[in-house]
Parts: structure tokens; sequence; C-alpha cells
């Protein structure tokens, strides 16, 4: 075997969370995220024969650890041991799956040690034997309803989002979430809702409705991070023009949705949110390349405090 390497992006939290009925008319959990294009982890797989054992590097990433397992295990031949890198570009805990991510980087390097690319649905599959529940990381960018805790796609919405420009900030004095430890459960008049929210989505999507998009955004954020801060959010959103809040269900991360032909308000934005102490962390589009969000501009701050101003965004409209 030779030395693998894997990648997988991370994403900006959920547009859409909630149960949706699946083909067989089953309540199945299921969300939309919205991918943070250039933001991702990369992992190495270094194998070595004289050990069973599989290490991962930073300590602590037991998904990580679980998932090469599983892959070894799949795969079935060659050398099971070794030693996992894992480098990212965003924090733990937030709800940007980078849990997920470091999985998903790791499942890829140590198939690509045994000259394997394992497909998407292969991938999903064992992510969530790895860790429970994952994020739709291991697709391409085109939006999905995915459910979390199978690994199973329910929906293709269409070819790809609504371009948005896209203002990034942390609420809950960046705390990190512990994901699994959110629980929720569902009801028959809960899934209608959902239900409704998924019709509205696949419009939004399939005539590229950034307004539409925006409006399902909030509706999920309010369903699932009511409170003071959100309110604040979606405040500073309709004062500057945005189309609409979106949220980490399980995480602190939030942005706020800006139809790119109407964004003129975004510096406008950045300026309350310091002024509110929620950190404004990065400015990015749907349609920007997938190695390159903004212009190069990635995740900017991880501090819980704000700064001192918001001095670079003049250049991130669209």
């Amino acid at each position: 075997m030779n030395i693998g390497i894997g990648h997988a992006r991370h994403h900006h939290g959920e547009l859409l969370q909630g149960a949706f009925r699946d083909r067989r008319g089953a309540a199945r959990h299921g969300l939309v995220t919205l991918p943070m294009p250039g933001a991702g982890t990369r992992a190495v797989f270094v194998p070595d024969t004289s050990t069973a054992a599989i290490t991962v590097e930073p300590a602590g990433r037991t998904k990580a650890e679980r998932a090469a397992r599983l892959t070894a295990e799949m795969i079935g031949r060659g050398p099971s041991g070794g030693r996992v890198e894992l480098t990212g570009s965003v924090p733990i805990g937030l709800g940007m799956g980078s849990s997920t991510s470091d999985v998903v980087a790791t499942i890829r390097a140590v198939a690509d040690a045994a000259g394997l690319t394992p497909s998407a649905r292969v991938v999903a599959r064992l992510a969530v034997a790895a860790e429970t529940a994952c994020d739709p990381t291991m697709f391409d960018d085109r939006p999905l309803l995915f459910a979390h805790r199978d690994g199973d796609v329910l929906e293709e919405l269409g070819p790809a989002l609504p371009a948005l420009r896209v203002l990034g900030c942390l609420t809950g004095e960046g705390r990190p979430v512990d994901t699994l430890a959110v629980v929720r459960g569902y009801d028959d008049a809960d899934v209608a809702e959902f239900e409704h929210l998924r019709d509205l989505l696949r419009h939004a999507v399939r005539r590229g409705d950034a307004d539409l998009l925006g409006a399902v955004a909030t509706a999920s954020a309010r369903r699932h991070r009511p409170g003071p801060e959100l309110d604040l959010l979606i405040g500073i959103a309709g004062d500057a023009g945005a189309v609409g809040v979106q949220v980490a269900h399980s995480g602190n991360v939030a942005g706020l949705l800006f139809d790119p032909a109407r964004a003129a308000g975004l510096d406008r934005a950045a300026a309350a949110l310091d002024a509110h102490g929620l950190p404004v962390t990065s400015v990015f589009g749907t349609a920007d390349p997938s190695d390159d969000p903004s212009g190069g501009r990635q995740w900017t701050t991880t501090s819980a405090r704000p700064s001192a101003a918001p001095t670079s965004y003049a250049s991130t409209r669209a």
C-alpha cells in the first residue's frame, strides 16, 4: 500500500432541517446544508505494516479513527495499521460539518492507499457507521435533501443553489456544540410543515429564486434556533436588504443571505453584527470557485470576541 490522500469540504450550517417523507411515505430526519467553498479537511494515511493499530493526529479525533478502521475492514486486504494526519481550515463544534469532513477525508485517504475510490454513497454509509449521523459533504455541491442518520439521499432538489452572497458570523459567543447531544423529535404536524418548506425550497432551487430560498432558511432557523440572537440576526438582515438568515441547527455559526444583485447592504450588516458582538467570520458565495471562496477570503476568526472593526468588507460585494 502507498501513502493515501483524501479531501473533504465543510459547510456553513443548514438551509433546512426536519423530518420528511421518503418514497415509501415514512418520515425520516433530513437536512439541506449550505456548501462553503474552499473550506475543508485534508487527510494523509501512512500505512504501517508493523502494527494493526490506527492512530489519528490530532489526538482525540475518535470518529476519524473509527472511519479509518471501518474502511480498512471494508477493503479487507493489505496492512490495516497506520497513521492518519488531519489538517483543516475551520474549528470544530460550530455546526460546520468538521467531524464529517474529518471522517470523509479519512475514508478517502485509507481507500486511496489501497488504490480505491469509493462512491459517495459508500462513503456516506461508512460515515454514518463511524459517527452515527453525518452531513452530505461526500457528494458534490448539488443541493440535496439528505437523511443524515442513514446516509441516504432523499431528493436531489436541482442542479445548483440560487446565487447568494453569505455574510457569516458566530452566535452563542462562539461556544462549540456537541452535535450528537442535540436530539429532536417531530410529530405529524411537524412533518407537514417541513414538507411544505421542502416544496418551497425545491421551487426556489429550480427557479433560481434567492428570495424564496431565504424565506425557507429563515423559517427553518426560527423552527430550530428561536431566541433573541436569531431575532437580532433577522432584524439586521431586514435592515440590510438580505433575503434571509441561515443557521447551523446544531451549532453556533450563522449567515445572512444576500442576492448578489442586491448586496449593497452587506457592509452595513457586517458593521451591525460587529456592533452587537457577533463576530463576522467570512464572506463567500454559492457561485464562488470550490477551491477559493470569495477571492481567497477564508474563515477569518474563531474568537468569541467581536473584531475591532469590519474594515475588509468593501471589496467583498458581488
